[in-house]
């Protein structure tokens, strides 16, 4: 069975681990071993713990799952050479990330919270002969799309990184107007949540103004509360947190 060396134990290293550890051997490097027993007790199998300092990485395969201001810090404990870093790290480029810890290839990856549920959206972009390996291994978490420029991955990151909390904001907010209206809380949340998985099977194939088309019928109630959102600027409100999202990407 492969190693995969994780360097960060938060929440986005246990959610992909979390999708690979059926597949793959865990280990993982962190600053306070306290936290790593944490980490594989909420994992639920057992890992190779390591304290980063004095970290050799000579020909691992390294997800690297830090803050991005804290490249240049780690770069001062860890030795050797990692055959390949794939870093989850928003707005960090190829070339800092190379510069700083010295791999023999890097490839930016850029998941979702949905990894721990094996349906992340994950995209790929870096040095391409590591292209079909990282579609592999980041596949094991949901799907995968190799993008050809790290702008494309940054735009990419404001989408489906970021994506989920819009979407939870969305749902909350739906869920709290049929409240608003008297219907109780828990029917709410149960309604919202069979709305967005049902909805989440039918995107797949069906184009979203297509879908309104579908639900929206001449003066009905559909064709109320759409213009309600219309009113609102949840269009405009959704276009501009992509482009405020890419443009923080660009300044990490």
């Amino acid at each position: 069975m492969k190693t995969i060396t994780f360097i960060g134990n938060g929440n986005m290293a246990l959610s992909i681990a979390k999708g690979l550890k059926d597949n793959y051997k865990i280990e993982v490097v962190g600053r306070d071993l306290e936290k790593l027993e944490q980490f594989e007790k909420d994992l639920g199998v057992a890992i190779d713990k390591h304290i980063i300092n004095g970290f050799n990485a000579e020909n691992k395969t390294v997800l690297l799952c830090i803050k991005p201001a804290n490249v240049e810090e780690i770069s001062d404990y860890i030795s050797g050479r990692a055959r390949v870093i794939y870093s989850v790290l928003a707005g960090t480029s190829l070339s800092k990330l190379k510069q700083n810890l010295n791999p023999y290839a890097v490839v930016r990856t850029m998941p979702n919270l949905a990894a721990s549920v094996n349906r992340s959206m994950t995209t790929l972009t870096g040095d391409v002969e590591f292209k079909e390996e990282a579609k592999e291994l980041l596949g094991a978490i949901g799907s995968t799309l190799w993008l050809n420029s790290e702008k494309e991955i940054d735009i990419a990151t404001a989408l489906a990184g970021s994506g989920p909390a819009y979407l939870a904001l969305m749902a909350e907010s739906l869920a709290d107007g049929a409240v608003k209206q008297g219907l109780k809380r828990d029917d709410a949340m149960a309604i919202m949540r069979g709305l967005f998985g049902g909805f989440g099977v039918l995107i797949q194939d069906i184009h979203p103004a297509l879908l309104k088309d579908g639900v929206m019928s001449p003066g009905g109630t559909t064709a109320a509360g759409y213009g309600a959102l219309e009113n609102g600027n949840v269009r405009s409100a959704c276009i501009d947190a992509i482009e405020k999202a890419y443009k923080k990407a660009t300044e990490l």
